[in-house]
């Protein structure tokens, strides 16, 4: 039994409380303000009491890889050490602070952003297999363009090797743990997943052949960056659409936890996800409002090709939200099966929006718990200091995010992600004005 307020081992890393928030795209880029942009984003975060902050993707290469607009890139040792300035600042605050490591693969923005395509013509996307026909059948119809680099045996040793790298400049730069981004459809997930992954080397086959590749990431870090807390998402393909017969099932992916488990890893955050970028990412309403903003339509041309294909992505982005409608805690079955598998904390997120809920998935009420720590991600873009108004906080309080996802679409045209819808900025205004974020720090 565990109540929101207790800390948390991961690892040899003792987290202050069990509220963490989720990886998040900070669209800071790499140019001369990204390290303070980053310390805006995520330091109010940890000056409201949150037990860790994770920092959203990064990506572990010089080019190519990139899921979305504005992500972070971490291959370079300088530009990490610099990131130092952040690091001290979360500590300054008693939190901790993870970095998510990532690299996209089929999923990188050389595939689906038609701007990115045109100023960078050369760029392939690294691929763990042949594209699977339903991906193909995307090309030919021009909604995707894919030019991938099949990756050979070596190419794997060498990714996994840049993972290391990274992570080793990383807690050189005073970061806690690292985290890797092993589903919503980037390279790891890639690997895993029998949809993308058809490979006939160690890398490929059986469900232990496919986690090769993540155990290869592991070997990778603990050479180059010690005894630090390794995390990671662990991905079970359960929305991925009825043509898609090979996928990850829940099985599979409680499997894929107790096999990383055995080897060491320190903390899990299973996820039910999809073999494609869509909705089941950020279940919620169709973004309406984000949708018909003017100040974004020359953003979504360029990104998307035209006026009329963002109509259509629109379209389509519209028929997902009903598939994908908002369901509260939708990892949490996911989360028990794995709990009852592995020795190592098990982190949920995904639709957990209320305190109650929180205490519940806990355990804190006597009730068998479904996870170790909760997180959230869409409600920071809110309320960047939420924490404080739910640490020590009863069972009503719940966040002011209302999935609406009008954050969410206009990162594809690289805007940041914020709150966008006026009701829900009018009421943090007023907690704001009642101090309801404000938190005496010891």
């Amino acid at each position: 039994m565990s109540r929101l307020e207790d800390p948390l081992q991961i690892g040899d890393l003792t987290v202050p409380n069990r509220l963490y928030r989720a990886p998040l795209l900070e669209c800071a880029g790499n140019g001369p303000d990204a390290v303070e942009t980053l310390i805006a984003d995520l330091e109010p975060g940890a000056a409201s009491g949150l037990g860790l902050l994770c920092q959203g993707a990064t990506i572990v290469r010089p080019e190519g890889g990139c899921a979305a607009p504005g992500m972070t890139r971490v291959h370079d040792p300088a530009f990490v050490d610099d990131l130092s300035a952040l690091t001290e600042r979360i500590h300054d605050h008693g939190a901790t602070i993870a970095i998510q490591l990532e690299y996209g693969g089929l999923r990188s923005m050389e595939t689906w952003h038609a701007g990115y395509r045109a100023a960078n013509p050369d760029l392939t996307q690294l691929a763990v297999s042949r594209p699977p026909w339903q991906l193909r059948a995307l090309d030919r119809l021009g909604v995707v363009a894919y030019d991938p680099d099949l990756m050979t045996t070596e190419q794997v040793y060498d990714l996994a090797a840049d993972f290391g790298r990274s992570a080793g400049y990383a807690v050189d730069a005073g970061y806690d743990a690292i985290h890797l981004a092993g589903a919503n459809m980037g390279i790891i997930q890639q690997f895993l997943s029998p949809f993308y992954n058809r490979r006939d080397d160690e890398f490929g086959g059986s469900l232990a052949a496919r986690t090769r590749f993540l155990e290869l990431v592991y070997d990778e870090i603990r050479e180059r960056a010690g005894d630090v807390p390794i995390l990671t998402k662990v991905p079970a393909e359960t929305a991925a659409p009825r043509a898609v017969r090979r996928h990850l099932s829940l099985d599979d992916g409680v499997d894929i936890a107790a096999r990383l488990d055995a080897i060491g890893f320190d903390a899990f955050v299973p996820v039910v996800t999809s073999t494609f970028w869509d909705m089941s990412i950020v279940r919620g309403e169709y973004p309406d409002r984000a949708w018909g903003m003017e100040g974004f339509q020359d953003g979504y041309a360029e990104a998307f090709g035209s006026r009329y294909r963002a109509r259509a992505v629109a379209a389509l982005n519209r028929l997902q939200a009903r598939r994908f409608e908002f369901e509260p805690a939708w990892n949490e079955t996911f989360c028990r099966r794995v709990r009852e598998r592995v020795d190592s904390p098990v982190l949920a997120e995904g639709g957990i929006r209320e305190r109650g809920q929180m205490d519940r998935l806990l355990g804190a009420n006597g009730g068998q718990p479904a996870c170790d720590a909760v997180g959230m991600a869409r409600p920071f873009y809110a309320e960047p200091r939420l924490a404080a108004r739910l640490l020590d906080a009863d069972a009503s309080s719940r966040v002011l995010c209302e999935s609406c996802n009008n954050c969410t679409v206009p990162q594809a045209t690289g805007a940041p992600g914020v709150c966008r819808t006026p009701e829900i900025l009018r009421r943090h205004g007023e907690l704001q004005q009642q101090g309801a974020y404000e938190r005496e720090e010891s």
